[in-house]
């Protein structure tokens, strides 16, 4: 039996629905179809590519490596078959939380002027590699010590830059008013967590001042509303304070915090023939210190 698009498609719907049912929707087909066509595909590959063993489908360490390959193969099929296509694909940029800040504008500017055939599409995605591993973007920016893990083995990874943290407060807290805060002055707080592509975790804090709760988000969105209604603090880098201006939360220098990492990450093969000039691009334009002036 050949294997086609079909095949990778409803892998990747039930990839990104969690399950048959939802998949077959998604595609529009009855709904044994998806679990159908599965099975096609993993005895094809000789791979177990989904665990049917819990009442969730989950999917297996195959079907992870088998997943940006897919997302690949069927975005550049739909890409060379859509007729209103430009001819040149924009390079797909991912992120999870935020950008580059108030840096994010000029840089893209910048780019378009010395590549005005290339374009720079600009994603968010709720998760912490940006779309990166689910084909969605063909490079990212990620944060955390570097190299960050957890990805793919082939990710690669070049770091840009450092940036500050700021505590982020409900606007009406005891803090708010102070220009400057330290760990030891959050130490009685609720943590506020993005538990999907966040970095703050208690360990932030000294063992001997580490708060004790914290309170489970898992998108931004969430996140601030948490906050600006007084559930909780949250700490993050100065691009999330230039990007995400609430009325609600305040945003405060945490001094004595360790500066987050932002780095560049993408697959190989490439999936764009513009990125290693993209990824050099960054690296000579972004400054070390994003709390720069």
């Amino acid at each position: 039996m050949s294997v086609d698009a079909r095949h990778l498609r409803a892998f990747l719907a039930i990839a990104e629905e969690g399950g048959f049912s939802s998949a077959a929707a998604v595609l529009r087909v009855s709904q044994p179809a998806p679990s159908r066509t599965l099975r096609q595909l993993e005895t094809h590959l000789g791979a177990t590519l989904f665990d049917r063993s819990t009442h969730h489908v989950a999917i297996t360490a195959a079907g992870e490596a088998l997943r940006p390959r897919a997302a690949a193969a069927i975005a550049a099929l739909d890409a060379a078959l859509d007729p209103a296509e430009t001819p040149v694909r924009p390079l797909l940029l991912g992120y999870p939380w935020s950008a580059l800040g108030r840096r994010t504008g000029p840089l893209l500017r910048r780019w378009r002027e010395l590549h005005p055939d290339t374009p720079v599409e600009l994603r968010r995605m709720d998760d912490r590699f940006g779309g990166l591993t689910s084909g969605r973007a063909d490079v990212a920016l990620v944060r955390g010590d570097p190299p960050v893990t957890g990805g793919p083995a082939r990710m690669r990874q070049r770091e840009l830059a450092e940036e500050p943290r700021f505590a982020v407060l409900p606007a009406d807290h005891v803090l708010a008013g102070r220009g400057e805060v330290r760990l030891a002055d959050l130490s009685p707080e609720v943590v506020v967590v993005n538990v999907l592509t966040g970095l703050t975790r208690l360990d932030l804090w000294p063992a001997r001042i580490r708060p004790t709760h914290t309170v489970a988000t898992d998108n931004t969105d969430d996140w601030l509303l948490a906050i600006s209604s007084g559930r909780g603090i949250g700490v993050s880098g100065i691009s999330t304070a230039e990007t995400y201006q609430h009325p609600g939360v305040v945003y405060r220098p945490l001094v004595d915090a360790p500066p987050v990492t932002v780095s560049l990450a993408w697959l190989e093969p490439v999936s764009h023939a513009a990125l290693p000039e993209f990824v050099k691009f960054m690296v000579d334009q972004v400054p070390r210190d994003l709390g720069s002036e």
